[in-house]
């Protein structure tokens, strides 16, 4: 008899079990695949991005440039929102305080926004690999349980009667382990990625917000 055969000739709550570790084990190697492809180019694009972005002779010329190599728009809403000043409505709050904070307020403002769409997936792979060995320990408790109602019922110890619920635990609860350890793995790969991705767009927001503070540079000291 196979693993699935195994589990699926128990009852309903084991075939519950079953089907809730494979719909966790989907969604987990689809966040993990998806967010790998995403970060992976996503790394390559914000230094590209920024390369280019640095290199323009202005800022339309820096958006121009940022429209053909910024494919995931990390550093394009940060470049919108700083350039959202020159439109706001005078006597609104938008508008209220010097440039610097106002640039500080909206750069935050979008460079949350573009970590929010970087976090994406990272709870439900928090979520899978701490829930999912507790659920196939559900599972290995329900066959065990099984396997000593089976001996209290017929009260004769006979191999037959506990081969089959003992095994069904035991997949459940390698089935638990397998479900999790990938998630937890990629939990943390794809968090490392996303930090290094994080520290690059804090610094290009600071460094943009210097440049449409003091867009003409430093005065020269007077003797």
């Amino acid at each position: 008899m196979g693993v699935w055969e195994t589990v699926w000739s128990g009852d309903a709550l084991s075939r519950s079990v079953a089907l809730l570790l494979l719909a966790m084990s989907v969604a987990s190697w689809v966040v993990i695949l998806w967010k790998g492809w995403m970060l992976r180019r996503a790394l390559a694009d914000v230094q590209r991005s920024a390369a280019a972005f640095w290199q323009a002779t202005d800022l339309d010329d820096a958006q121009r440039r940022l429209s053909g190599f910024d494919s995931q728009s990390l550093l394009m809403p940060l470049v919108h929102a700083a350039r959202t000043l020159e439109h706001a409505a005078p006597r609104t709050l938008a508008a209220a305080g010097d440039r610097s904070q106002q640039l500080t307020r909206v750069l935050r403002d979008a460079l949350h926004g573009v970590l929010n769409r970087l976090q994406f997936g990272q709870v439900l792979l928090a979520t899978v690999g701490s829930t999912a060995p507790f659920v196939g320990l559900l599972g290995t408790v329900w066959g065990i349980y099984h396997a000593l109602t089976a001996i209290g019922i017929d009260g004769n110890f006979r191999i037959e009667q506990v081969s089959g619920p003992v095994g069904e635990a035991l997949v459940m609860t390698a089935a638990g382990l397998a479900v999790a350890i990938p998630a937890v793995l990629a939990y943390n790969v794809l968090g490392r990625q996303i930090a290094r991705i994080e520290v690059d767009l804090e610094g290009f927001a600071r460094d943009l917000r210097e440049l449409l503070v003091n867009p003409a540079g430093p005065e020269p000291a007077k003797d």
